[in-house]
């Protein structure tokens, strides 16, 4: 090539991308896919969900022209190969979803993530279950296989549409393991019954067996058939529903013994002035559920009691309320005997409930009656007869108050991990721990349902659109093992990164890392490679804590 000549030269930009695609190598993902999903099209599968992965991380929307999206980009530095982007063709992705649909979604995303649990050497002892519902816009009049897109229990709050739902098994806080699309209908309690079955065969491709972990679920977990079939085998951690009166005796007690273990704060986000972390408090005891005998766990929760705090300004609001109605009639009376308001005053004092957090106070006023005209100088009124009123106060019951406000802080977990070794290994705290690792799952579904990751469904079979699932679950997969590797290298090495405003953090995410390299640019000239402009010492320190060579932007 003469010096000078730039007819070959172009830039792209790469961002935070070749980063993905080191990730996508650590588990394998190209060779995985390409080894499971039995086609002779000359553009493999690997490569094509490889692309969708980056296009669906770049912030785009998955499936839609991604000929276009590769368009632009330096696809041998990116995919490994130097494949032209017309080759991404709808049609091309169409034929290799349907064959990574006929090999098994499932198949695949297990094999995958067993490769990050063994590659990443994930905890896989916390086991957490959940599920979501994907809205969809349109007829879909669709019941054919694998699921039903229908109308049912909209948790976006959006029953006007039909939807279909995501299952999803995290382990490690929030490292999918498993996960998949069911009927837009299905209930939560049937598909924890159902996961129940499979969940130790799951597990088992880990290398654990059916005690080495803990299924832990909300509380739609707890249903009859649901403990039954956990029994004994399956060790638990769930919540106990408000509506079992199990779950108010238990608090009662606890608030009653008043012998609280202080966890303190368990929250690994910082604690501000502006934003104070939860604090915690748990008693241990246990319920009877079915002639079974569960450990339960007390949970206070100084967040939850401040959230709770206004509801029970309003129910005593309206607890006062409907006394003062009640009270109003009698106070309007004047009575002719003292018996008759003594009688009155004791029906008054007997309208508060058991459950009413007021007591009446009465007192009885006499009240002389005159006979009429003003009496002689030097004579006293002459009394015709003696009248009767009642005074009545509304007085708080400062006792049930305090004991109000301290149940509505509460929440009760329940497990069946009761055995003496079980209950030395994992104390209350341990498990309160473990249950509020249950937010990482919620954090993944809101990554699903992001409008910037998904746009919009807009496949008209449910089996592409179930491979779709399986692409964002992959997508998900690599962007918590991203965060993962930063925030293990972090507390490991003791030390912080560069966060939002320039301010230092152990608690970096994958999007705060990915507005650190929207800059990068990558100039090509032939075969050879550069960056636009040098990394600067923040992109070198993530680098660092992702244990990746800066070589991934100019290598192949």
């Amino acid at each position: 090539m003469k010096p000078n000549d730039f007819s070959q030269l172009t830039i792209t930009d790469v961002q935070f991308l070749p980063i993905v695609k080191e990730y996508a190598k650590k588990i394998d993902l190209v060779d995985t896919i390409n080894h499971l999903v039995d086609t002779e099209m000359e553009l493999k599968p690997g490569i094509i969900i490889l692309g969708m992965v980056l296009d669906t991380l770049s912030g785009r929307s998955p499936l839609y022209r991604l000929m276009n999206f590769l368009e632009e980009k330096d696809t041998e530095l990116l995919l490994g190969e130097g494949i032209p982007s017309s080759r991404f063709t709808d049609h091309n992705i169409g034929r290799a979803l349907d064959r990574i649909y006929e090999t098994g979604t499932q198949k695949i995303f297990s094999q995958l993530s067993q490769n990050a649990v063994g590659g990443f050497q994930i905890e896989t002892t916390g086991a957490h279950y959940d599920t979501t519902s994907i809205s969809v816009y349109g007829d879909y009049a669709m019941t054919d296989e694998p699921f039903k897109i229908t109308y049912g229990h909209s948790k976006d709050k959006r029953p006007d549409l039909k939807q279909f739902l995501v299952e999803m098994l995290c382990v490690d806080r929030n490292i999918p393991l498993f996960g998949t699309t069911r009927d837009g209908n299905a209930s939560d309690k049937t598909l924890n019954n159902e996961l129940l079955s499979d969940i130790s065969r799951h597990m088992a491709t880990h290398g654990l067996d059916r005690n080495a972990f803990i299924y832990v679920a909300d509380s739609a977990f707890v249903t009859q058939d649901n403990l039954e079939k956990a029994g004994t085998g399956i060790k638990f951690l769930s919540r106990l529903p408000a509506t079992y009166k199990e779950c108010g005796r238990v608090i009662q007690e606890a608030v009653g013994c008043d012998n609280w273990i202080d966890t303190g704060v368990i929250a690994e986000t910082e604690d501000s002035e502006k934003r104070p972390a939860a604090r915690y408090k748990t008693f241990d005891t246990t319920v009877v559920l079915g002639s079974i005998v569960y450990r339960a766990i007390v949970v206070h929760s100084s967040a939850h009691d401040k959230r709770r705090q206004k509801r029970i300004d309003n129910l005593l609001k309206k607890n006062k309320s409907e006394l003062e109605k009640g009270i109003k009639k009698v106070m309007a009376e004047t009575y002719f005997c003292e018996a008759d308001a003594v009688a009155a005053a004791e029906k008054l004092s007997r309208i508060p409930k058991a459950s009413d957090c007021y007591a009446i106070s009465t007192s009885i006023n006499a009240v002389n009656k005159y006979r009429r005209g003003r009496p002689k100088q030097g004579e006293k009124r002459d009394v015709e007869r003696v009248d009767y009123t009642i005074d009545v106060a509304i007085v708080e019951d400062d006792s049930k108050v305090r004991i109000l406000r301290q149940e509505a802080g509460c929440f009760v977990l329940l497990t069946n991990l009761d055995s003496p070794f079980e209950r030395d290994a994992w104390h209350a705290e341990d498990l309160l721990r473990l249950y509020k690792n249950q937010g990482g799952i919620e954090q993944n579904f809101g990554f699903l349902k992001d409008p910037v990751i998904v746009n919009s469904v807009f496949l008209k079979k449910n089996s592409r659109i179930e491979v779709l699932g399986m692409i964002l679950l992959i997508s998900l997969l690599i962007w918590r093992l991203i965060e993962r590797s930063m925030r293990l290298y972090l507390k490991q090495s003791q030390t912080t990164i560069t966060g939002w405003l320039k301010r230092r953090t152990q608690q970096p995410t994958s999007f705060m890392m990915s507005t650190k390299f929207h800059t990068i640019l990558v100039i090509k000239n032939g075969r050879n490679r550069q960056l636009a402009r040098p990394l600067k010492d923040v992109h070198l320190e993530y680098l660092k804590a992702l244990d990746v060579d800066p070589e991934v932007f100019i290598t192949p």
